[in-house]
């Protein structure tokens, strides 16, 4: 007798094939994004401001990366719950859909989290170099742009995966 694991939202039902697509992508989307952090993006984000949302003195890579890993599937789970809403599903199972909703989730999680939340948590905890509210600038918010869709396109292509017919 087989067993499925379900489990439910106000949107609907959640197999857990869906929710460790949503993990795994969120992983790997997340490694991307660090790496475009690493080399790309002007230090020290991975090193120092990561870590400094959580009170760690930097620079602290490994903690970093582990924090922003962590983030990531958060956010991978986060993007599956969401995708359950109605008019979403069907969009999000398909792989036309899934880039337009990964491209989506990546402008809204870079307004959502770098610009608004990300400089207010920073200064909550009394972090030196904390960026202005809101964080926008030029190319950093851009930058941020190309990270957060680099990061979600992965998530909303496993997504639709597990879930396309």
């Amino acid at each position: 007798m087989a067993t499925e694991n379900v489990s439910t939202v106000g949107f609907g039902r959640i197999e857990s094939n869906q929710w460790l697509a949503g993990a795994a992508g969120g992983f790997l989307g997340s490694v991307l994004f660090g790496l475009i952090m690493t080399y790309v993006m002007p230090a020290p984000l991975l090193e120092v401001v990561i870590p400094g949302m959580y009170g760690i003195e930097g620079p602290a890579l490994l903690a970093g990366w582990a924090i922003h890993q962590f983030h990531g599937v958060v956010l991978g789970l986060a993007y599956v719950a969401l995708v359950q809403a109605p008019g979403l599903r069907g969009r999000a199972s398909e792989t036309g859909g899934a880039l337009g909703l990964g491209v989506a989730y990546g402008v809204v999680t870079t307004v959502g989290l770098a610009v608004i939340v990300m400089p207010l948590w920073l200064s909550a905890v009394g972090f030196p170099m904390a960026p202005p509210f809101p964080n926008v600038g030029f190319p950093d918010t851009l930058l941020s742009l190309l990270g957060h869709v680099v990061y979600a396109i992965p998530v909303a292509l496993a997504y639709a995966f597990v879930t396309g017919e």
